[in-house]
């Protein structure tokens, strides 16, 4: 992957902690995320007082992503931090690595995590979700025949 690609995404994620609703936590994160065709999507969290039906910035890109046809996807950059401020890497949650699992290749799927243009970390989604389930786990052969 460029180093142009990486500084466009980290740019892109970075712009979007100015529209994130974070009332309750004041903790925002941005996401930008990468289709195959080249087409960005982007995404902020969006909390509610009723806390579940928050949604996260990486949820909210692929949401957006995927609500237009998008199917194909070759990597995300997520940031955030304590009233939008950088100071450490913000993960993806459990619930966005399995949305995650849905449309990408574990072993393919980067994941940027950045505080900064030249401060990143990358991971592959294999490496964030090992053993992860995902559509392959539901295509007939393997799995338990459910015999003792």
């Amino acid at each position: 992957m460029s180093e142009e690609k990486i500084r466009r995404l980290i740019q892109a994620a970075t712009e979007q902690l100015a529209f994130a609703y974070a009332p309750y936590s004041d903790f925002k994160v941005g996401a930008a995320l990468l289709a195959k065709d080249g087409r960005v999507y982007t995404g902020c969290n969006i909390e509610n007082a009723a806390y579940g039906p928050s949604n996260c910035a990486e949820r909210t890109a692929f949401f957006k992503a995927v609500s237009e046809g998008q199917r194909e996807f070759e990597m995300i950059c997520i940031v955030g931090g304590k009233g939008g401020r950088l100071t450490s890497y913000t993960p993806p949650c459990g619930v966005c690595r399995q949305v995650m699992m849905e449309f990408c290749d574990p072993n393919g799927f980067e994941i940027i995590l950045a505080t900064g243009m030249d401060d990143y970390e990358i991971y592959k989604l294999a490496d964030l979700l090992p053993m992860g389930f995902g559509p392959g786990d539901l295509k007939g052969g393997g799995g338990d025949s459910g015999e003792i």
